[in-house]
């Protein structure tokens, strides 16, 4: 073997090793940027807890996982569908509609924010709903006792979304 194919062959497993280590790193993020979202879904819940607190409300609202599916549901509709902007769904469905596909009796509301960008803070949330008066309403809502939030990223945009419930009104 000539020195020339020992630099060939030397130059390609380096591009196979950098090419295992990307694959590698690819995997590690993704796995990071699931924690990075539960780090963000729980924070605007306490944002959402906090809203309630300096509104006064007497009961502390409660994360309600059926809820948590229909904002699931919501979030990645959203997200893979960048021509939705708010509450109805690519299929026509409504947060009430995915919220008792979840199992959950009782009255819905909900709150979308989308950043067209990769990723999205607790505070832009914040922002976003805060500065929006039937949002700041809704969030601020005493009744609102089951909330449940997800959010999804993708290169194109960051969507959050949290439903309310009130168990048992309709």
């Amino acid at each position: 073997m000539n020195t020339r194919s020992r630099t060939r062959k030397a130059t390609i497993t380096k591009a196979a090793g950098l090419a295992a280590a990307v694959a590698v790193s690819a995997i590690s993020c993704t796995a990071t940027a699931n924690a990075d979202n539960k780090r963000l879904n729980d924070n605007v819940f306490s944002q959402i807890y906090a809203a309630q607190k300096s509104n006064k409300c007497p009961s502390v609202p409660r994360l309600d996982g059926r809820l948590v599916e229909a904002a699931k549901r919501h979030s990645r509709d959203v997200t893979a569908n960048p021509a939705l902007n708010a509450d109805a769904g690519s299929d026509g469905s409504t947060a009430v509609s995915r919220a008792a596909d979840a199992g959950f009796v009782g009255k819905i509301a909900q709150t979308v924010a989308i950043n067209p960008a990769l990723a999205i803070s607790g505070t832009e949330v914040l922002n976003i709903w805060w500065n929006h008066p039937p949002s700041r309403a809704t969030m601020q809502d005493c009744s609102n006792t089951s909330i449940g939030v997800w959010s999804e990223n993708s290169f194109s945009r960051s969507v959050v979304v949290a439903v309310y419930g009130q168990a048992g009104t309709l």
